[in-house]
């Protein structure tokens, strides 16, 4: 992508440095790219081309839906960029809504958007744990798979924690390597999907053509209705490119490295993800890929056998693993981010010699276990989907309000299309929301509850409550 230019009218760029007990500003582009890659491909991508498949049918429309769900994705890229290089500061969508709207509406962002990304921890933890337990030996799990999936996935969360505790290079260094793992992975199953094939007249050859071909769906109606779980499926699937915006504080340059890391991180993704369906679609005929329920399996286990699927076993822990990582590391951040506007407790300001904020890592992975035990992750999901699509809507009406309230704030980069690329994330923004309002009341309610319940938190919390600084 082109270069970033400083805004002539705009500060320097911050110092490398940080002041004594602050985030250490020692992170670059590599780590936001990685960052970006790491907080959005999960098992995800392995799972969700044949739902695409079954809804849309043929191999342009389920090309054509992946492609489409990148480029709004990259719409919201374009857009949340700005704000971050005009506002470098750690926790994310907080720090967007307290400059729009006030503290209030500030706090109430960041403690939705801490409690999402709590249930989203332990969501992936757990999923690690299943995926983890289908490599043990059976005589160790036998009678308790479920205490087995839970131990793994706390196991997983306390040694993310450490790793955070020891300082944010080493946070950053394992989320840079997984990423690359991650990427490297993914790329050598498309390599051999195209490379090696199945060979025709062969019992797995055969199994492919065993299923009717599908059909798409007929008239503009059909199709469109069609789409529309299809493409929740898919933008679902992108959730995550947003990662980098957590870190903004760190960037030794963030007016520049943010658009990068955001903008570069989401064509990344964008690139993997058509790879990995092309390659799928070139093994698993649009019919078979439809009818899987884990494709990227399917195509391994007809190139390789079982060895094949054990591949695709330890890709999806290789991308659960970067996804615990990214999260461990990104969800801290946003306490630290309230703590630090003086929003709430000042403890989870806390930051070591390494620039963790100590007391927000344990906070979060012991939030995490607390879930991880308490179990029914479909309502929890339910809860999380709404909060997700809330926080996009959310930051795209701060981007349009500070262009109105601010319009002489020193914009290092301007989002691209505008004003036509905030009004498109908009409009399918708020779509999506009424979408997963619709499909899950209960879940929706208890998200609306959740936003309630930050007011009297923050007033507790804050700093000024009990008449101090």
């Amino acid at each position: 992508m082109p270069a970033v230019s400083p805004d002539p009218d705009g500060a320097p760029p911050p110092s490398a440095s940080a002041a004594p007990g602050g985030l250490l500003r020692v992170l670059g582009v590599g780590f936001g790219l990685a960052g970006a890659v790491g907080g959005t491909i999960g098992a995800g991508i392995l799972r969700t081309p044949g739902l695409v498949a079954a809804a849309l049918g043929t191999a342009p429309l389920v090309l054509g839906a992946w492609l489409l769900g990148g480029l709004y994705a990259l719409l919201g890229a374009v857009c949340v960029a700005e704000m971050a290089a005009a506002l470098p500061e750690a926790g994310g969508w907080t720090v967007y809504a307290r400059r729009a709207f006030g503290p209030l509406a500030g706090f109430t962002v960041g403690w939705i958007d801490w409690i999402g990304h709590c249930v989203g921890l332990a969501w992936v933890a757990i999923t690690l744990g299943e995926y983890g337990l289908a490599l043990l030996p059976a005589s160790l799990t036998a009678g308790c798979p479920l205490v087995a999936v839970r131990a793994i996935a706390i196991g997983a969360l306390a040694l993310f924690a450490l790793i955070q505790l020891v300082g944010v290079r080493a946070g950053g260094a394992s989320l840079q390597l997984l990423s690359l793992a991650k990427a490297v992975a993914f790329l050598a199953l498309v390599a051999a999907c195209f490379l090696i094939g199945v060979p025709a007249g062969t019992e797995a050859g055969a199994a492919t053509a065993t299923v009717p071909a599908p059909v798409a769906p007929a008239g503009m109606a059909a199709l469109a209705l069609a789409a529309v779980p299809a493409l929740q499926a898919v933008i679902t699937t992108y959730d995550g490119w947003h990662s980098p915006i957590y870190f903004a504080e760190e960037f030794e340059d963030a007016p520049a490295d943010l658009p990068r890391s955001l903008i570069g991180g989401l064509l990344a993704v964008l690139a993997i993800y058509l790879l990995v369906n092309l390659a799928l679609l070139h093994v698993l005929p649009p019919a078979t890929l439809a009818s899987s329920s884990l494709p990227a399996a399917d195509a391994a286990r007809l190139l390789a056998g079982s060895a094949g699927a054990r591949a695709i076993t330890g890709l999806a822990l290789l991308s659960l693993l970067g996804l615990i990582g990214a999260t461990t590391m990104g969800a801290p951040r946003i306490l630290y981010g309230l703590a630090e506007a003086g929003l709430t407790l000042p403890a989870l300001a806390t930051v070591n010699a390494g620039g963790t904020p100590t007391v927000a890592v344990l906070l979060t992975a012991a939030a995490g276990a607390v879930l991880v035990m308490a179990g029914d992750f479909s309502r929890l999901l339910g809860i999380a989907a709404v909060i997700y699509v809330a926080l996009y809507a959310t930051g795209i009406v701060c981007l349009i309000v500070l262009r109105r309230l601010e319009p002489e704030l020193p914009r290092p980069f301007r989002a691209w299309g505008w004003p036509w690329s905030a009004g498109v994330m908009l409009a399918g923004s708020l779509a999506f929301l009424v979408g997963a309002v619709l499909e899950s009341p209960g879940s929706s309610a208890v998200a609306m509850a959740l936003m309630a319940v930050g007011v009297p938190i923050h007033l507790i919390t804050r700093p000024d409550a009990s008449g101090g600084a």
